[in-house]
């Protein structure tokens, strides 16, 4: 299937390692031009170099921190001054540690909304006017599972994501007109590094081991394992493609069925 996002530009944020790179890859796969973002600039720019070799197609790596008042215009700046503009934007920014509320100081609940709410907020009002100006355009946002179903110990996940949600369901409506579709993906447990120091953390609250841990999440996931941060790839970019016109203010989750709810 062509998507129809040959030749447009995506901005992924958090995309040297883990979900934000398999969705860049899944983009560049399709023919984008794609700007990738993270705080680390020598992981970042292997992760650019992978995707040029592998795509054949335009990489800006930009090394910023997403988590900061300036960073995420900054990158959506950067982007618009290398491809002349901006059509479609993943708003990813990694996690907040896993926690539980007594065990949270204050200055964590703030570091937690600037890392992933206040980052997506702030990409998504830099790149709009450019998306409106062309009347074409599409917003994805990477949050998590904890969306739907709040975690054991990730009081800070399980807060500040849903807010997410509610800013993207609220432009979705506010810019249909102009041609741009907002959405939301809420992975489960996916194959990462992040996953990994999940159950590492909660593994040394236990008394468990790493292994213990990973199982039993598995044994909680009715497909029986983890998903391939390959599969939340595609679901983005079919999200953010021409497809997908007719699609907007959704909450989509990925997760094996781990969710039990109906919606």
């Amino acid at each position: 299937m062509d998507l129809g996002i040959e030749g447009k530009v995506a901005a992924v944020g958090g995309a040297s390692t883990g979900l934000g790179k398999a969705i860049a890859w899944a983009l560049a796969r399709e023919g984008a031009r794609v700007a990738i973002c993270a705080r680390g600039a020598e992981q970042l720019e292997r992760t650019a170099n992978e995707l040029r070799e592998s795509s054949s197609g335009q990489v800006l790596a930009y090394p910023v921190d997403l988590a900061t008042e300036n960073g995420p215009q900054e990158f959506i700046e950067a982007t618009v001054k290398e491809f002349a503009g901006i059509e479609i934007l993943v708003t990813n920014a990694g996690g907040p540690p896993a926690t539980t509320s007594s065990q949270t100081p204050a200055e964590a609940w703030v570091a937690a909304l600037e890392l992933s709410m206040l980052s997506a907020i702030r990409m998504s009002q830099a790149a709009i006017p450019y998306m409106r100006r062309n009347r074409w355009g599409r917003i994805v946002c990477v949050t998590s599972i904890s969306v739907k179903s709040p975690l054991p110990a990730m009081v800070l996940s399980n807060t500040v994501r849903p807010g997410v949600v509610g800013y993207a369901k609220t432009i979705s409506q506010e810019f249909a007109a102009d041609g741009i579709t907002v959405n939301v993906v809420c992975p489960g447990y996916m194959a990462t590094a992040r996953v990994t120091e999940l159950a590492e953390t909660r593994a040394a609250q236990s008394g468990k081991s790493v292994d213990e841990v990973m199982t039993g999440l598995v044994d909680n996931i009715p497909a029986g394992r983890m998903g391939d941060p390959k599969e939340l790839g595609d679901l983005v970019a079919f999200l953010a493609s021409e497809r997908a016109a007719y699609i907007t203010g959704t909450a989509t989750h990925i997760d094996g069925g781990f969710f039990r709810g109906l919606m």
